[in-house]
């Protein structure tokens, strides 16, 4: 079972592989928005920025691989590629219950690096995207994880101060962004595993 600490006044959620079991279906789209430029996935160096604002992934890939990828363009494409697969998202029961279980007795936030189209669009496929007073993605004008500044911009939204938020998060990029904001933590991996 995923503790909350009861002292917690506000929680935040990252979104992918926090709430919506997404990521194999992320990675399917990374895969093949790769393939449409002809150069090959490095799917662990993709999977090892999670949390991370996709575009920035990508100019980190090209310094990393010697590649000029256009990361407008192969985000854009990797978001057509999955929003036609939103039917194979499911939620991540523990992480959704707490959610649902504290919906109006505490604010409740999602923090992501993704898009705002598909963060919003993942959340309403599992049917819990009501349960959010604030929604910040990489659309909003905050510096993204690692950054602590988009968990301080949702702090300041929920009306809680830092140290009285709680974040679940699945990323080392958001978990350390959260901590950095002063937040407590719960690195939902710990509890997730199989």
């Amino acid at each position: 079972m995923i503790p909350v600490d009861r002292a917690a006044k506000a929680l935040i959620f990252d979104c992918d592989g926090t709430l919506v079991d997404s990521m194999p279906t992320h990675m399917d789209a990374w895969r093949q928005a790769f393939a449409r430029f002809g150069t090959k996935f490095e799917e662990e160096f993709v999977s090892s920025r999670r949390g991370m604002k996709e575009t920035e992934i990508v100019k980190e890939y090209n310094q990393s691989f010697g590649k000029s990828l256009d990361p407008d363009e192969i985000v854009k494409i990797k978001h057509e590629l999955f929003l036609i697969h939103l039917d194979k998202l499911k939620p991540i029961q523990p992480v959704v219950d707490i959610a649902r279980a504290n919906h109006g007795k505490l604010p409740l936030a999602v923090v992501s690096g993704g898009a705002s189209k598909v963060v919003c669009s993942e959340l309403s496929a599992i049917g819990i995207l009501e349960l959010f007073d604030v929604i910040l993605t990489a659309a909003d004008p905050y510096k993204p994880k690692p950054d602590p500044e988009i968990f301080l911009a949702a702090s300041r939204l929920l009306n809680v101060s830092p140290e009285c938020c709680l974040v679940f998060e699945d990323g080392t990029a958001g978990l350390e962004g959260a901590r950095n904001a002063g937040m407590k933590t719960v690195d939902v991996r710990e509890y997730l595993r199989v």
